[in-house]
């Protein structure tokens, strides 16, 4: 990467955030002069918790050169998830920007500097290393998954799989004229991280990464119209978006407002798209490309690009992976493993990851995913449902509201809505399910909704940073309500 970054034009933007912005002909040095700093402080593993921005980028980058082990923590983690990461990673530095909050959730770690590029203040304890995990040989970055528990699983990552994934990016989008991308997800999201920062400084790109509170993603709600203005602002090449996102753009784009005509390559992953929504981001003018990829791979495995693009599917696999689908219909991957769990000792590493996703390739090679092997259910009709396909399809006729089909050796399908009624009012509800299920079959079609008692978010528990659903929580907290709505169907 540091040759990626030194033959770019030196007057060339690199990052800016709106505050601060830096060339790529200062940044080699200003990276150096950050490294020296983390080397000199003796701290041995660092964690990251900061708003997106320059500072982030800064940080972020030296850890990544300087080949220190660092842990970026997304700021949806409770207090109680941000000390089990930091324990469990044995974190003795934490870089943050915003010291008050350190003080209050860490009050046994001492304030020690700040670092003198980044500027993010840096909090310090002593760590038994004779007690402190081993992590594989050559892991750079521990990305915490958002999966369905509090203790969430460190997954281990060479610096190599990490360049290897911006590269592939990188060159499937040579041939568009990508100037300028706009971060939209945060930072600590490993998507965001390796394909909206690391793969756009490799083509000599201007990252712009902005506050989530200036793009109006920030942690404690979205605020639409902030988030609008922020792109038709910026103008930018290129973007990352979940499906929700999408659907907000795809509305607004369907109510008057302007899609930038500079934007060339809208990159959508972590969750299933419906068919009728990439219909309409077609007929809007916005250029979707689905991806697909998980943490135990370093993020991107699979994506659309120009000149291979399927709608429906997630495009075929990048150069850097290798992927086949077993008997069961379960997706492999390998070629970019990640290099264990943290603490993991007991799982030998065969260099393929099972997905725990089913898919499917078609005759050329793209890549149909059918939801997770995890989530499918079977109703006591014997029947099987992948809830995706479901939730997807009520979910984008209510603006993107995360939606939980259910149905486990029941006799139909029932569905519990995350959405407020300010989102979504029952009537709204009631057409969008009427809708979904004209385009379902019979056995997927839901009988009986109702709304959760709070909208579904990463704040609740119940939504992970980039908009999956958290099932065995929702599972867990609504278990009653799942089942009344079976009991009131057998009574009446």
């Amino acid at each position: 990467m540091r040759r990626a970054l030194r033959s770019a034009p030196v007057d060339a933007i690199a990052l800016t955030d709106g505050r601060r912005t830096i060339t790529y002909g200062s940044l080699v040095p200003l990276l150096e002069e950050e490294i020296k700093w983390l080397r000199a402080s003796g701290a041995q593993r660092h964690a990251l918790l900061a708003d997106n921005g320059v500072p982030w980028a800064l940080a972020d980058l030296a850890l990544h050169l300087g080949g220190v082990l660092s842990v970026p923590l997304p700021g949806s983690f409770t207090a109680a998830q941000m000390t089990h990461a930091l324990d469990d990673a044995g974190i003795d530095a934490l870089l943050v920007d915003d010291a008050d909050r350190a003080r209050a959730m860490l009050p046994d770690w001492r304030c020690d500097g700040i670092a003198p590029v980044s500027g993010l203040v840096c909090f310090r304890r002593e760590i038994d290393a004779l007690r402190r995990v081993t992590a594989p040989l050559g892991t750079s970055k521990v990305t915490y998954t958002s999966g369905s528990t509090s203790a969430p699983k460190g997954v281990c990552l060479s610096a190599e799989s990490l360049e290897a994934i911006a590269g592939s990016v990188a060159d499937a989008t040579r041939d568009l004229v990508v100037e300028r991308h706009l971060c939209i997800l945060p930072l600590a999201t490993l998507l965001e991280n390796v394909a909206g920062l690391y793969a756009p400084l490799l083509r000599g790109a201007t990252c712009v990464v902005p506050s989530t509170g200036e793009t109006g993603m920030s942690y404690s709600g979205l605020d639409p119209q902030r988030l609008l203005a922020m792109i038709s602002r910026q103008s930018p090449s290129s973007l990352i978006l979940v499906p929700e996102l999408l659907q907000l753009l795809v509305t607004a784009a369907e109510r008057g407002w302007q899609v930038p005509r500079s934007l060339q390559f809208v990159a959508v992953g972590g969750a299933v798209v419906s068919q009728g929504l990439l219909a309409r981001a077609e007929a809007v003018g916005i250029p979707v490309f689905e991806g697909y990829g998980l943490s135990e791979c370093a993020s991107v495995v699979c994506l659309n690009r120009p000149g291979a693009r399927r709608p429906g599917t997630v495009g075929r696999p990048l150069p850097h992976v290798r992927v086949r689908i077993d008997e069961s219909g379960q997706v492999h991957v390998a070629g970019n493993a990640m290099l264990g769990y943290l603490g993991d000792t007991e799982t030998p590493r065969s260099g393929e990851i099972a997905t725990g996703d089913l898919g499917e390739f078609d005759a050329e090679g793209y890549l149909r995913l059918a939801g997770r092997s995890g989530n499918r259910f079977i109703t006591s009709f014997g029947r099987n449902v992948s809830p995706e396909w479901i939730e997807a399809e009520i979910s984008q006729r209510l603006g993107g509201k995360p939606v939980l089909a259910h149905g486990e050796a029941r006799p139909y399908v029932v569905a519990l809505i995350g959405a407020s009624g300010n989102d979504a009012d029952d009537a709204a509800v009631e057409r969008a399910v009427a809708a979904a299920n004209a385009a379902l079959p019979d056995y997927a079609q839901v009988r009986r909704w109702m709304r959760a008692p709070e909208p579904f978010s990463p704040a609740n528990g119940l939504l992970t940073a980039n908009g999956r659903l958290r099932r065995a929580a929702i599972h867990a907290r609504y278990a009653a309500l799942l089942d009344e709505l079976y009991r009131e169907a057998l009574a009446s």
